[in-house]
């Protein structure tokens, strides 16, 4: 499990202390959404990611890629959701998604042979 404090931005937990109420019912809705349907933890953490993709939410992609790793999906597997939203969300989006994917990661960026830098 990641430890909230390590990872969660300053304005999310400035939001849930001066709006509890408001964060608790964002918190049962999204408990709610999840118990809905017959998809399990991995397969929604990957979904969740190529949302968030979609949408260029840098917290969400960081959030749901680190939720993803705890719900047992690999690095390649959450790598693969970004490589599969070039073609539905555009090339921009999806070497971003990457990019915040690979942030949480730790990954280096390896280049195949025969690479060059422009």
């Amino acid at each position: 499990m990641w430890p909230m404090e390590e990872y969660l931005p300053n304005v999310y937990m400035n939001f849930r202390d001066a709006h509890p109420d408001v964060a608790h019912a964002l918190d049962e809705l999204g408990r709610a959404a999840e118990r809905s349907g017959p998809l399990d933890d991995r397969t929604q953490r990957l979904v969740k990611i190529a949302l968030a993709i979609g949408s260029l939410a840098q917290g969400a992609v960081r959030s749901n890629t680190r939720k993803a790793l705890d719900a047992g999906d690999t690095p390649e597997e959450i790598r693969h959701v970004a490589v599969l939203a070039i073609t539905t969300c555009g090339f921009p989006a999806a070497i971003a998604g990457l990019g915040w994917v690979n942030d949480v990661l730790g990954a280096e960026v390896q280049h195949p042979e025969g690479y060059t830098d422009g």
